[in-house]
């Protein structure tokens, strides 16, 4: 194994993995600062979720590396992975994937909670995140009394009131009108930047991408280039990705 540069938080090398014969990435290398907002671009089969999947530990690749902060994801047990991503790790899905039998703010306080935070505190937390997302009228329904917009909001909320080291988010914004994307992509860009948190974000979207510091465009598994907005001028010169076969 090859050690990570120290300021990536998030490193792979030369991810290989296939569903069912069909080949899901192809060879991909990428870094993620501490921080930095990373855009996965692609079109759909393109591999982004899968990427995401494996840099996430949600998945164990079947070739290459993954490493957190320097300490190797891949070889982790699963028990392990598990708790990493209850602690370390956000993660937002194009379908919010909510508990129909909590509420609103039980959802949003579901991580804390289960980290042993206390009722009061979790509860203090989950509502004010459920407040900057204009969705804490709500806290004390379920998710199917709610509109797919209002869940999606959900979703975010939980995944910033857990305050990760890195959120994962895979077309957070997919299902969603243009008013109510807005608002999501303003809360989550914001939040992280305001609480140093890194985010990794899979969108087909070039205007959701424009968002992020960096863009990797990915093809078939693979990648086809690496972007860095002009925006960000500390960034430039610094490849996010590379292919490895």
């Amino acid at each position: 194994m090859v050690a990570p540069p120290d300021n990536d938080v998030i490193w792979a090398r030369s991810l290989h993995h296939s569903h069912n014969g069909s080949p899901g990435l192809g060879g991909v290398s990428i870094g993620v600062r501490d921080a930095e907002i990373l855009a996965v671009t692609g079109p759909r089969g393109s591999g982004k979720t899968t990427l995401l999947h494996c840099l996430s530990g949600r998945l164990v690749p079947q070739q290459g590396e993954v490493w957190f902060n320097s300490v190797p994801v891949h070889t982790m047990p699963a028990r392990v992975r598990e708790q990493l991503r209850r602690e370390r790790f956000g993660w937002i899905a194009s379908d919010p994937e909510l508990v129909p039998e909590l509420t609103v703010w039980e959802n949003t306080a579901l991580p804390l909670l289960l980290r042993g935070v206390s009722h009061r505190a979790a509860r203090k937390t989950a509502t004010e995140w459920l407040e900057r997302l204009d969705i804490a009228a709500f806290a004390r329904k379920r998710p199917h009394a709610l509109l797919q917009a209002q869940r999606q909001r959900i979703s975010v909320a939980r995944a910033l009131a857990a305050q990760p080291t890195v959120i994962f988010a895979d077309e957070p914004t997919a299902t969603l009108h243009s008013a109510d994307r807005t608002q999501v992509l303003r809360t989550l860009t914001t939040a992280a930047r305001s609480h140093g948190i890194t985010v990794v974000l899979a969108t087909h979207d070039a205007e959701v991408a424009a968002l992020a510091d960096r863009t990797v465009p990915l093809l078939d598994g693979r990648c086809v280039a690496t972007v860095t907005l002009p925006a960000k001028p500390e960034a430039e010169g610094r490849a996010a990705c590379s292919l490895s076969v």
